[in-house]
């Protein structure tokens, strides 16, 4: 199974759904990167996604989005086999 990393803040509800979710599909190797509390990861997820808002959800070394991404991904039947690798 791939390494699944999110970065995150706390108080995120979208947050806390989407880690929710990745753990009911089996991603036990969740690696969690909290934004509020180094802002320098901050900087590195908007160099990397392009995007300000969490969660950015990494498998492996695709993004696969925000929340709604990869609740999206995952109705679409797409999210198994990317944590299946």
């Amino acid at each position: 199974m791939d390494k699944v990393v999110m970065y995150s803040k706390d108080y995120c509800p979208y947050c806390a759904r989407a880690q929710a979710l990745l753990k009911q599909r089996g991603a036990d190797d969740l690696e969690i990167i909290r934004i509020d509390q180094d802002p320098a990861q901050r900087d590195i997820m908007i160099e990397r996604t392009g995007r300000r808002t969490v969660p950015q959800i990494f498998i492996g070394d695709k993004h696969v989005g925000g929340c709604d991404d990869l609740m999206a991904l995952d109705r679409s039947g797409g999210l198994a086999p990317l944590l299946n690798g």
